[in-house]
């Protein structure tokens, strides 16, 4: 079919405040098919009727076990979510496909579509998501009953949610099995291995995150029009509790939302036969995925070698560093998703420019896997403002554990060229960390973090190293002196660990 190199000719996106003067509640079924409307009249062209395939991003409500889901889809859910966006959108004939779950998706799937429209398999695709989980909570809160079940016969290619990876038994059993638990204990690694007071890394945080706030208060789609100061941010008050030591409310990823957007991605040839405009194409110039050991196999729970290795890859394919990208997107679902970028190549907290180009996930919002849809359409907008430059978007999933990167630019380009499988191979080479089961005796401390419940402190969780074995353990104490003193650590600090049922515990030498 001619010109098979992929082009991005279209985005959309939409937000439903709670507050909104026009509020209708929507689903998130209608708020992903006006987001494709929205990408679709972006691009100017008949899509719908040219289009090969389709995929839709994983929902919260369909990222977790069955029995689970009522919880978070408290009024029903569609059978067949990406079917249901499918019939909305008067979808005939086309591939549809249900992601797995994680916030790597979006960029990802813009390289598997990239990659099958460059090999002259497909010619037109559309990438889409949304959540509504602000309206979901406040129609219960205000005790509504509604209905959010839906039925669709569409066939869909659904392979699951494809997140085994977080299901660690022992990280689980002791308390880890959400990221609001494991986060923190990243966090606190680089905090300990940086010698940063408690009071110091609570500074930084705020310097990195309050540009955040002051590019989501501008942002059209963002939920929060609020600033802050760094000062703002590192504060613990009754508004801004903390929630793992050492993250508060106001570093963490807000779910509250009513978000949608997505992409659409198409061969250049189709491009031209449906007369779209030069002006609204942009060429991905580099794109990169990796996926990193799980979380107590990692020589170092504070680094993440395997985005380092997605960024290198994703830039080095468009022949640029990080400093050549004018508009970058760092996934920020806590601050120490952007550290990692940002301490790989050497960047201080707060840059020339902000991290992002939504105002980031604690701000413009975290809409579950399909944040990053959002930072691909706001990278295509900058790219198509200012012409030849370009933007980066990093997308990440689990516990720092999926990364997916994309380059931008409206710079011609053809279908770069993709080392993935040479870098996991070498991401697979390093050596894993053995856990010992029934720990007993003395450990080093890597990292902990205190989970609190409202504003009091509910359990300290401890990692440590054996300093004769090198093996790691993990273990609890709820004990409110223990609790109160885990700031006081250092790295290295020796912790007495107890092997036991239902937890291995721990106390302070």
């Amino acid at each position: 079919m001619g010109n098979s190199t992929p082009v991005i000719v279209g985005v959309g996106q939409i937000v439903e405040r709670l507050d909104a003067t026009v509020y209708e509640g929507l689903t998130a079924v209608e708020l992903a098919a006006r987001a494709v409307e929205l990408a679709i009249a972006d691009a100017g062209a008949d899509i719908i009727s040219n289009l090969d395939a389709m995929t839709v991003i994983r929902t919260f409500p369909d990222s977790v076990p069955k029995a689970v889901q009522p919880v978070l889809a408290p009024f029903g859910w569609p059978d067949n979510f990406a079917g249901c966006i499918a019939d909305r959108l008067n979808i005939s004939g086309a591939e549809v496909n249900h992601s797995g779950a994680c916030g790597n998706e979006p960029q990802k799937w813009v390289g598997i579509y990239g990659s099958r429209i460059a090999a002259g398999e497909i010619h037109a695709a559309v990438i889409c998501g949304a959540e509504a989980i602000a309206t979901m909570r406040k129609a219960k809160a205000d005790g509504q009953s509604w209905d959010w079940t839906q039925h669709s016969d569409y066939r869909v290619n659904d392979p699951g949610m494809n997140t085994d990876f977080m299901t660690e038994t022992e990280l689980q059993r002791h308390g880890g099995a959400v990221p609001v638990s494991v986060y923190p204990l990243l966090e606190q690694a680089r905090r300990l291995r940086l010698g940063l007071s408690p009071e110091e890394y609570a500074l930084q945080m705020g310097e990195l995150f309050a540009p955040f706030t002051e590019v989501a208060a501008k942002n059209p789609y963002a939920m929060s029009r609020k600033t802050l100061t760094a000062e703002d941010i590192a504060a613990i008050t009754d508004s801004n509790r903390m929630v793992g030591d050492p993250h508060p409310k106001s570093v963490v990823a807000r779910d509250w939302v009513n978000q949608g957007a997505a992409v659409v991605i198409v061969s250049s040839a189709l491009a031209d036969s449906l007369g779209i405009a030069d002006d609204k194409r942009v060429y991905v110039h580099g794109y990169a995925d990796t996926v990193e050991k799980v979380v107590l196999e990692r020589p170092d729970l504070g680094v993440s070698p395997a985005m380092h290795s997605a960024y290198d890859i994703a830039l080095a394919a468009a022949g640029k560093t990080f400093s050549d990208m004018r508009y970058a997107d760092c996934y920020s679902c806590f601050p120490i998703a952007v550290f990692n970028a940002l301490d790989h190549f050497g960047l201080p907290p707060k840059g020339d420019v902000p991290y992002t180009l939504t105002g980031g996930l604690p701000y413009f919002g975290g809409p579950g896997n399909n944040y990053s849809m959002h930072g691909i359409a706001e990278a295509v907008a900058c790219a198509r403002a200012d012409r030849g430059a370009f933007a980066l978007v990093g997308a990440n999933g689990g516990y720092m554990s999926k990364h997916s990167v994309g380059i931008y630019s409206t710079e011609p380009c053809g279908w770069p060229e993709n080392s993935n499988s040479r870098a996991q191979t070498e991401l697979d080479a390093i050596g894993s960390v053995s856990l010992d089961l029934e720990p007993t005796g003395q450990y080093q401390l890597e990292t902990y973090t205190v989970i609190y419940r409202g504003d009091q402190p509910q359990v300290a969780i401890a990692i440590g190293r054996s300093a004769a074995t090198g093996h790691r353990a993990i273990a609890v104490s709820p004990d409110p002196d223990v609790m109160q003193r885990m700031g006081e650590l250092a790295l290295g600090a020796q912790i007495a660990v107890k092997a036991g049922q239902p937890v291995n515990t721990f106390s302070l030498v």
